[in-house]
């Protein structure tokens, strides 16, 4: 969920915002949208999901394609019962590898729209959402346009979660693009809405990777001449993790997984990426050195004071302007470092692994 800048700063990076109607706009309109999702045990949100689908407002044709990776809870014949019912036209696609990457490159091989939408059953859609996605792809000629990630949760702890989330320090919320009105040109977007296009001459998904094909894929789609495009008018609503376990193993494995990213493209997709782990190696390093160094002890201490302090400031911050219950700041700081610690030793791991191969 984590944007990166991948690709070289262009003059529309720098000026922040993107003109409408490009020399690479495609010809004709968005008659037929492709909607893909991958699929794994979602039984609890397929029938929101299937609304959010047969809610949307785009004046034209939605099928339906979810690539399902041998769910087990039913999650199957509630979506068939839910598309029935809402008369919604659904392609079923069994993913045997149940991997994200495979289950996506299933779907859009059998996919027939003129704008391939990548959707998440976890998340929530508004009804204006594939249209809007159409008119961002249609204007601007971009080979990816998506929209902005706001973190939504039920119990306690979600929302704890989304508030850290939604904070400059470590969340999906830190970039400037958070703060942008109009529809701007960035590295990378959350799930995403491709011009078919984009597959044939970029390819498709890494089936390698476990975790961050999206950056990896819109790295190439770029480096391919294509182009990514944010429109701050295009909302999803993402429902987080629910405990500080699952936040730390989505996060390490995001960092576990970028290393393979790094090692294919020859190159550290963002100098931010690295500070998770830049992080976690001071800590683990001063640590050691304190059993022998007085000089170590003082600065792991002032390491850490800084970082709680940075935490709970952040913490407090997100808290106030998302009007939440301020219970949730010691749970909303603890986040911060589950996003952090998890993210830099993933990264470790995954360089531990590379080194020995």
């Amino acid at each position: 969920m984590e944007p990166d800048p991948v690709a070289p700063w262009s003059p529309l990076l720098a000026s922040g915002h993107v003109k409408d109607a490009t020399d690479r706009a495609p010809a004709g309109g968005i008659r037929r949208i492709s909607i893909i999702a991958p699929m794994l045990n979602e039984a609890e949100h397929v029938h929101a999901f299937v609304d959010d689908v047969a809610g949307q407002d785009f004046d034209g044709d939605i099928e339906l394609l979810v690539a399902d990776g041998g769910s087990e809870d039913g999650s199957l014949q509630r979506l068939e019962e839910a598309s029935e019912r809402a008369g919604v036209d659904l392609i079923l696609i069994m993913n045997p590898s149940r991997w994200v990457s495979s289950g996506l490159n299933a779907c859009i091989k059998r996919a027939q729209g003129d704008l391939i939408v990548r959707l998440d059953c976890h998340s929530r859609y508004p009804p204006d959402y594939v249209r809007r996605c159409a008119q961002a792809a249609e204007e601007t000629g971009a080979w990816n346009v998506g929209g902005v990630v706001v973190p939504v949760g039920q119990s306690g702890m979600e929302r704890a979660v989304a508030c850290a989330m939604d904070s400059p320090f470590g969340g999906i919320g830190w970039t400037r693009q958070n703060a942008v009105v109009d529809r701007v040109e960035v590295d990378t977007v959350t799930y995403g809405a491709f011009r078919p296009d984009a597959f044939r001459l970029a390819g498709r998904f890494d089936e390698s990777l476990v975790r961050n094909q999206d950056d990896e894929f819109n790295l190439r789609l770029r480096l391919a001449g294509g182009r990514i495009v944010l429109d701050p008018s295009i909302r999803v609503r993402y429902r987080p993790r629910g405990s500080l376990t699952k936040v730390f193993q989505q996060y390490y494995e995001y960092g576990l997984w970028k290393v393979p990213v790094m090692l294919k493209h020859r190159r550290a997709l963002s100098g931010r990426s690295l500070v998770p782990i830049a992080f976690v190696s001071s800590l683990s390093s001063l640590s050691i050195l304190s059993l022998r160094l007085g000089i170590a002890r003082r600065l792991l201490a002032a390491e850490i004071v800084l970082y709680g302090a940075c935490a709970l400031g952040f913490a407090a911050t997100s808290i106030r302007r998302r009007g939440e219950d301020w219970t949730l700041l010691p749970a909303t700081a603890a986040t911060f470092l589950a996003f952090h610690a998890g993210y830099g030793l993933g990264m470790l791991r995954g360089w531990s692994k590379a080194l020995r191969k």
